[in-house]
């Protein structure tokens, strides 16, 4: 299905400018739809390239459709993307070709009887460059009282669409934090004065403490902050605000300045009680709080065993037990690097090239040789989950540790530098960490799955088990570009399942 837009660039000679305005519409005319109790479509004239299939004379496609939240659809069918004949719909072409509203009865194919049709023409600049049409179900009783004020407001906003003045150039409200006419309306005339309330708007109201008298009165006059109206009725543009009357009730206000002829007659506010929203906002704020707090915590405490087991080996004479306890606090530094990175931004995924980073400094840091070891870093994996985070990082760790104290340990005759990679890459399917060393290469009848090293034991270990992923490692030449490649080398390959939504590790 097409967007708006794409219908729009594609089937009409509408401007950049002008498809920007009718988006705007489309943002905020669900407003429309609740006021009008009725179904909204708005139609554009097509290109001359492109005539109704059926039909001479003017055609057009549809671009957008409203449903109204408060009442039952005339449209069930979704019309978006539609070519319809200016002969099938001649109110639409009247009020296109006059620039004027125009009404009345039409028979249309999706609607089982006829419909009541206002249309609407949406001018920018003196130019109609839409129209919207409204269209509701016949019937015969007598609307009341809230539901004829709705439809004046309504006409009001009609009149705004064909003097170019409605929609308003800047709309900053999300539309997931719109209030709609249902949430509840408060009519103000063009002095602030309440005209009309409805049922659940005054129940906004009572909650903020509010039960006097409403029409006639400012709301000022009621001890209630009215900033938003004053400044929207001044500016004759739409205004936002929050009011916390009390600190267990917050109440968003959105104000839309009415006018005619460039004059503003009176103001619409929406009410909408987000009390609750703000609540869970809160809530949401202080377990964030939480869990940064528990990772930070965590991150001490591991960074505190890990001074402990380095203090510890340091007492040691050289030999296996202090090059154990060095190996443990180095497993467990790594595992501290995840948790600092999660204590800043506690969510499910962790950017793990900042990771990697982390643990190639940290294996700089440790190699001991004469001779310079030079680390290249490539290609990257983006955000994995914390619970693949924390056991791929100890492996990296370990692999990268492996390479700086036995990749080199003879390295008698080797010119130059030493050379150690880690090339990632990132798939829908799997993802790939490679680290690749110039060094000694493999003993002869190596197999990672009888070995009797602790570290690559771990490895194996957590890629196979933890990870549920496969891990290799063999005799490769190191690559050292302009075609020449050293005369051994170990290459380790990883491959991991890209872990989608609703994994277990997420």
């Amino acid at each position: 299905m097409a967007t708006p837009a794409e219908l729009a660039l594609e089937r009409t000679d509408l401007t950049r400018h002008q498809l920007d305005h009718l988006k705007r519409l489309m943002a905020t005319w669900g407003v429309l739809a609740d006021l009008s109790f009725s179904d909204l479509i708005l139609l554009a004239s097509v290109t001359e390239s492109e005539p109704h299939p059926r039909e001479p004379g003017p055609s057009f496609v549809i671009l957008g459709q409203m449903r109204p939240s408060n009442s039952a659809t005339v449209v069930q069918s979704d019309l978006v993307g539609q070519s319809v004949g200016g002969v099938d719909w001649p109110l639409v072409t009247a009020a296109f070709q006059s620039g004027e509203v125009s009404r009345g009865e039409m028979q249309v194919d999706f609607a089982e009887e006829p419909a009541r049709v206002q249309c609407i023409p949406v001018r920018m600049e003196g130019e109609t460059v839409a129209v919207m049409a409204r269209l509701a179900a016949g019937s015969g009783r007598r609307p009341g009282h809230l539901e004829r004020t709705y439809r004046d407001v309504f006409d009001r906003f009609a009149i705004m669409l064909t003097e170019s003045a409605f929609p308003f150039p800047d709309e900053s409200l999300a539309a997931e934090e719109a209030p709609r006419v249902g949430d509840g309306i408060v009519l103000v005339d063009e002095e602030g004065r309440v005209r009309y309330a409805s049922p659940n708007a005054i129940n906004a109201l009572h909650r903020m403490g509010i039960y006097s008298q409403l029409e006639g009165r400012r709301l000022s006059d009621l001890g209630l902050q009215e900033s938003a109206i004053e400044w929207s009725l001044a500016s004759a543009l739409p205004v936002v605000e929050e009011v916390e009357r009390r600190p267990d009730v917050t109440v968003l206000m959105h104000c839309i300045p009415l006018l005619e002829k460039g004059s503003v007659t009176g103001g619409l506010v929406l009410l909408r009680d987000v009390t609750d929203v703000r609540r869970l906002d809160r809530l949401l704020l202080s377990k964030d709080a939480a869990i940064r707090e528990v990772h930070h915590r965590v991150k001490n405490n591991l960074q505190t065993i890990s001074a402990l087991l380095r203090l510890q080996a340091r007492r040691l004479e050289m030999g296996k037990g202090r090059l154990a306890l060095f190996e443990a606090e180095r497993r467990v530094r790594s595992i501290a690097i995840v948790h600092e990175i999660l204590s800043r931004d506690p969510s499910d995924q962790v950017p793990f090239d900042e990771i990697v980073t982390s643990l190639v400094q940290m294996a700089k840091d440790s190699a001991l040789q004469s001779r310079q070891i030079v680390f290249h870093v490539t290609g990257g994996l983006g955000d994995v989950p914390a619970d693949v985070a924390t056991p791929l990082a100890v492996v990296l760790a370990e692999l990268l540790q492996n390479a700086v104290e036995h990749a080199f340990a003879d390295d008698s005759g080797y010119p130059g530098a030493h050379h150690i990679s880690v090339a990632m890459r990132s798939s829908a399917r799997c993802l790939t960490i490679e680290v690749r060393d110039d060094g000694v290469g493999l003993p002869d009848g190596f197999d990672i799955n009888d070995t009797e090293s602790l570290g690559l034991s771990i490895v194996r270990d957590l890629v196979r088990s933890q990870l549920e992923g496969t891990i290799s490692m063999e005799r490769a030449p190191f690559p050292l570009g302009g075609g020449e490649q050293s005369a051994s080398g170990t290459v380790v390959t990883i491959e991991l399942p890209a872990v989608e939504p609703g994994h277990p590790a997420w």
